[in-house]
């Protein structure tokens, strides 16, 4: 048999090294942020029975769905983290204390056409609180600080978390007469960045059947603007015409009132009515998150309220609320965007141990002591030239090398070399130890994403 060209499907991303140590400092982070704010960390199966993930069935979801027969099993591959929080709760209602807070960093799996940006596989990072029959508004107001504390962790500061509220949508829809199209007209008001005010007011006077009058009274609605309090102040205008419509402003009311409470500046959040989300299961507060200097972008995190997550698997009411940040392609614009730390550690190890005699024994014993103050130590045990032994220390881009050679080992000192500065001078251990250790607080101070 011939030799196979090696290749990554297309959909599927693939990264080098110091691109992999990037994203694990991106996740690092968001499980950090997560760990604050008391959710827990989960992990379900990829593979699940086709009949569980396609319990809800039909729509785009089946067309996309990697399926496969193994034996008489009938299974899939997951599309989302969503899907199997539902199954787990559900499964392990008995078991869990609610509300219940988790997290899940994890890849899901998509047959959609491969484009920019677009993948088949990535990784989803989401968050949910599910509650048992009931869930309190609180949790809502909650999930802007989440979102503000991630991303000024990954080191972004010009970013806007717009929020808006279903019930006034659909109160608002219901006094037009519009509550069976409201699904319809949502859907289409969400793709106003991409198709412009022209373009949705065509689909929905062409396709969904608006009449103008309609049109003109939704566009004048979602096209109210200002600050948080003149938004809110304008919706007052259109209270007691739908108990529905009362009750979403008055949480998002509440929402908003909680802003400075959970540190929240206002600059990073604003009410917009224009954000609807696309998925009928939203029914509450709903979330997108943008970069403002890069709008093309678009949601870089998004999600919101929905009443009963696990409604096919179980009778159980379970309402939550939740957001979601789609990794690997956050991770491929801010790539592509140049919006990657370079400044950050990316290299395997911290120091670079080059043994200078047949005898590896010091040099072993060495990386055994820096290693029990977590310094991450390689030895390069291979016989070669010192010229060789150096160009591989630049190639993977340790920060540090240390020289062990018989002199250093006969006064019981190390040669530290710092790779960045140049800088090399002879010392005690514990001496390179501190300048070890003073790296890695400098180096974990450094946001993974930086604003251009």
């Amino acid at each position: 048999m011939g030799r196979v060209s090696p290749r990554t499907l297309s959909g599927f991303m693939e990264l080098l090294p110091p691109q992999q140590q990037q994203m694990e400092r991106i996740m690092s982070a968001l499980r950090e942020t997560y760990s604050l704010y008391g959710f827990t960390p989960l992990d379900t199966p990829l593979i699940e029975a086709s009949e569980v993930l396609l319990a809800k069935g039909g729509g785009e979801t089946e067309k996309q769905i990697y399926r496969f027969q193994k034996g008489d099993a009938d299974l899939s591959l997951r599309f989302d983290l969503t899907v199997p929080l539902a199954k787990y709760v559900a499964l392990h209602y008995g078991e869990l204390s609610f509300p219940f807070r988790r997290y899940q960093i994890g890849k899901v799996y998509r047959g959609e056409r491969a484009q920019r940006g677009r993948f088949r596989e990535f990784y989803q990072a989401d968050i949910d609180v599910i509650g048992d029959g009931q869930l309190s508004i609180v949790n809502e107001a909650e999930i802007p600080a989440i979102i503000y504390s991630t991303f000024t962790k990954l080191g972004l500061k010009r970013f806007q978390i717009r929020v808006n509220n279903r019930k006034i949508l659909n109160g608002f829809y219901a006094m037009l007469g519009l509550s069976e199209k409201a699904g319809d007209v949502m859907r289409t008001v969400d793709k106003l960045d991409k198709i412009g005010r022209s373009g949705v007011e065509k689909v929905l006077t062409a396709e969904i059947g608006l009449t103008g009058e309609q049109c003109g009274e939704i566009l004048n609605f979602i096209a109210i603007q200002g600050d948080n309090a003149a938004v809110l102040s304008a919706l007052e205008g259109y209270r007691g015409r739908h108990q529905l419509f009362d009750t979403g402003l008055d949480e998002l009311r509440t929402v908003v009132g909680s802003l400075a409470g959970f540190g929240v500046p206002e600059e990073n959040f604003a009410v917009d009515l224009t954000i609807a989300r696309g998925l009928d299961y939203y029914t509450g507060t709903v979330y997108e998150t943008t970069l403002l200097d890069h709008p093309e972008i678009g949601s870089v995190c998004s999600g919101g309220r929905y009443d009963n997550l696990a409604e096919y698997y179980t009778s159980k009411q379970l309402p939550g609320v939740g957001i979601s940040i789609g990794l690997t392609r956050l991770f491929y614009v801010l790539q592509e965007q140049g919006m990657l730390s370079e400044e950050m550690n990316t290299a395997p190890a911290d120091v670079l141990i080059l043994p200078m005699t047949e005898d590896l024994s010091p040099a072993i014993e060495l990386a055994t002591s820096l290693r029990q103050s977590e310094i991450r130590v390689q030895v390069y045990a291979e016989e070669k030239k010192f010229k060789q032994r150096m160009a591989y220390g630049n190639k993977i881009g340790v920060p540090f090398v240390i020289f062990l050679g018989e002199d250093e080992i006969a006064q019981g000192k190390v040669t530290l070399k710092n790779m960045r500065t140049g800088e090399q001078e002879t010392m005690l251990e514990d001496e390179a130890r501190t300048k070890i250790i003073r790296f890695q607080g400098q180096d974990d101070a450094i946001a993974p994403i930086r604003e251009v």
